[in-house]
């Protein structure tokens, strides 16, 4: 089966217009009265005042009181767990699921002792029901709120996290955990992960982690430790053991071969795993790729945590068109109705200048476009130039467009040389972050491709403006390259804006079913586990 892409991705959040206008309050699901004993889903009903007693004597804050009565309004306070004989299947459907969420999270903050107890009691008591009504309601309301922990924390992320705070500017993902519970109790027999609003590549990330906690739990895979700086085809060392060893238990290496020969194997195998890295597929094991081998299971197991947080907080799918970058990955990704349509090689931001995470709508196609040089650049890079040498505008195809205040607002004209290339893609936000084009094609060549002043350059930007223009007969391929070589800037305004999805996820599982791992290259995996493992 055909995986979906991972990045499927974001809804943004509107701001209030007046900073002290409140948000409005969410509505409570005003009761269903049709309800009764004779068509509902459970014979068993309990007196809304219970309900009530139960959020006060409990602490519940407003906002999960107000989940509270809209679940149990919209049953007229019918039972969603228990029928007259016992608890409904779902029941044991759930536990099961949050235990399972407790296990590979390693989070124990949602366990319930003294829940599983009741229900521990409930699993080894035959067909005796041991539950009084009190008890029997006690169970019922104590489901119910843990559900809406357990899904406010696997469908949406850790809520003590403040993803501002990690130069997260993609707002999470909003679900409707009522409409969950509801499904859940609805459909009987069902497992709960088959409709669970998470993204699909959260589930295939979750596999593999569970795959790498058994490599864990049989020793993992030894230390790489040896002096030695490079290994190719042909060498023998000891360490080569070792290493087939580990990539045979990261299925890399097929083979049952334990020599300490670099045997043609192995070469395929160490070209897979440098693929998997986003390393030059050489098949030799030196710098980077050695280094990437060394990492241990423990390594890549909290770096699959770290990336399935970040998965929650993004929407299930998107069956729209989007563009997606993924800085760690520096590749661009275009999707056309949901599916992965095509990809490229981009350049991101340099470690001084790093690329904002944030979602954005492309609106405008520029060819032939003016590059306004940014009030930072002016003032490190153009104002000494100019100060050094009097022709430095001209030497560089630019010109004073204006003034802002005492200082000249300096463009460079368009032309093959231009800083943004032959077409730039327009997605307004405060970042002044844009897609485009550039001269500097030979930087795409490189591994880590991180060296802008904070733009996203493109590596085939025509594939993508013949792709965004596709609806519009006017500009065919022919017509596109001759805008793009114009020389005279031209603005398109899209029929219909395209989101943008600038993200940053350093470990996924990829459309062949391949774990890959990227390097934390911004430091924001280090800050999310100072939040995360605390």
């Amino acid at each position: 089966m055909k995986l979906i892409s991972l990045w499927g991705v974001i809804l943004i959040s509107i701001l209030s217009a007046c900073n002290n206008q409140q948000k409005p309050v969410p509505s409570v699901e005003k009761r269903d009265t049709t309800i009764t004993a004779g068509n509902a889903y459970s014979p068993l009903f309990f007196d809304s005042s219970k309900l009530e007693q139960f959020i006060q004597h409990h602490g519940i804050d407003d906002s999960l009181a107000r989940q509270f009565r809209s679940f149990y309004n919209a049953r007229n306070y019918q039972y969603a767990w228990f029928f007259n004989d016992g608890p409904a299947e779902q029941v044991y459907n759930f536990l099961n699921l949050q235990n399972d969420y407790i296990a590979y999270s390693r989070d124990s903050s949602l366990y319930d002792p003294s829940l599983q107890q009741v229900f521990d009691t409930l699993e080894t008591g035959g067909h005796v029901f041991p539950l009084n009504d009190s008890s029997r309601l006690n169970a019922e309301l104590t489901l119910t709120n843990q559900f809406f922990r357990y899904a406010a924390q696997d469908f949406l992320g850790d809520s003590k996290l403040n993803i501002s705070d990690l130069k997260w500017f993609i707002p999470r993902k909003k679900i409707d955990i009522v409409a969950t519970l509801d499904s859940l109790i609805s459909n009987k027999g069902e497992k709960i992960v088959s409709y669970a609003p998470v993204n699909p590549y959260y589930l295939h990330l979750k596999e593999k982690l569970l795959q790498y906690y058994d490599i864990e739990k049989d020793g993992g895979w030894p230390p790489i430790n040896t002096d030695i700086k490079k290994l190719k085809k042909g060498d023998s060392a000891a360490v080569i053991s070792r290493i087939k060893h580990q990539l045979f238990l990261t299925g890399d290496f097929r083979e049952a071969d334990t020599s300490g020969s670099f045997t043609d194997s192995l070469v395929a195998a160490v070209k897979h795993f440098q693929h998997r890295h986003g390393l030059t597929e050489d098949g030799i094991i030196a710098g980077n790729t050695l280094q990437q081998i060394r990492q241990s299971v423990q390594t890549r197991i909290r770096q699959m945590l770290l990336n399935l947080e970040r998965m929650r907080w993004v929407p299930s799918e998107i069956s729209t068109d989007y563009i997606l970058v993924n800085i760690p990955e520096f590749r661009l990704h275009v999707f056309e109705k949901g599916k992965l349509k095509f990809s490229m090689k981009v350049v991101v931001g340099s470690g001084q200048n790093n690329t904002v995470i944030f979602r954005g709508d492309l609106k405008y196609v520029v060819f032939s476009p003016y590059w306004n040089v940014p009030p930072g650049i002016l003032k490190k890079e153009i104002l000494p130039g100019m100060q050094k040498d009097r022709n430095y505008l001209a030497r560089h195809n630019m010109e004073i467009n204006g003034y802002s205040g005492s200082l000249p607002n300096v463009r460079e004209k368009p032309g093959p040389n231009n800083s943004l290339g032959r077409v730039k893609f327009l997605f307004p936000n405060n970042y002044n972050i844009y897609l485009h084009d550039t001269p500097a094609k030979s930087l795409f060549g490189e591994s880590r491709r991180a060296f802008s002043h904070g733009c996203i350059r493109l590596s085939e930007p025509k594939k993508l403006a013949e792709f965004l223009l596709r609806d519009d007969s006017t500009w065919t391929a022919a017509k596109i390259s001759a805008a793009m070589n114009s020389g005279k800037e031209k603005y398109v305004t899209l029929k219909e804006t395209v989101p943008v999805f600038i993200g940053y996820f350093t470990a996924w599982v990829d459309s062949k079913g391949q774990l890959n791992f990227r390097d934390d290259v911004y430091g924001h995996d280090k800050r999310l586990a100072e939040k995360l493992f605390q």
